[in-house]
């Protein structure tokens, strides 16, 4: 095995009302604001050692019939251990994973690289290595 999972590191949900999502995970929930992307409308809350992260979608009806029928998240990540994008890309196409370019991208440790696949259900799962 290229890397083993070392815990959940951040979830992406999307929201078609961002504040009143915000009231719900900080008030209900105790979550706490961390980050804001205004450029793609996204809030990073901290939950314990991990990241729910709210991301607002466009309001139209076809996307409000998405939220309602509970398709609304984006993407999950795992942290991994080793990150050695050679060998995890070998091992993930041996399997015939499509494998996205390493990027560096923010989650719950800060930024780091990480890189996208998907799930046979077409899920999009993020591979995330440590923070640099």
């Amino acid at each position: 095995m290229a890397f083993a999972i070392k815990n959940l590191d951040h979830v992406v949900v999307c929201v078609s009302d961002l504040e009143r999502a915000l009231k719900f995970y900080t008030e209900v929930l105790g979550c706490r604001e961390e980050r804001r992307v205004e450029s793609i409308g996204l809030v990073q809350l901290r939950a314990g050692a991990s990241m729910i992260d709210l991301m607002q979608t466009a309001t139209g009806p076809e996307e409000e019939e998405t939220i309602a029928s509970g398709r609304n998240m984006d993407h999950f990540a795992v942290r991994i251990e080793p990150f050695d994008p050679p060998a995890i890309r070998s091992h993930l196409e041996s399997h015939g994973v499509d494998v996205g370019e390493v990027v560096d991208r923010v989650g719950a440790e800060g930024k780091g690289p990480s890189l996208y696949i998907q799930d046979p259900d077409g899920n999009t799962v993020e591979l995330k290595g440590p923070a640099a």
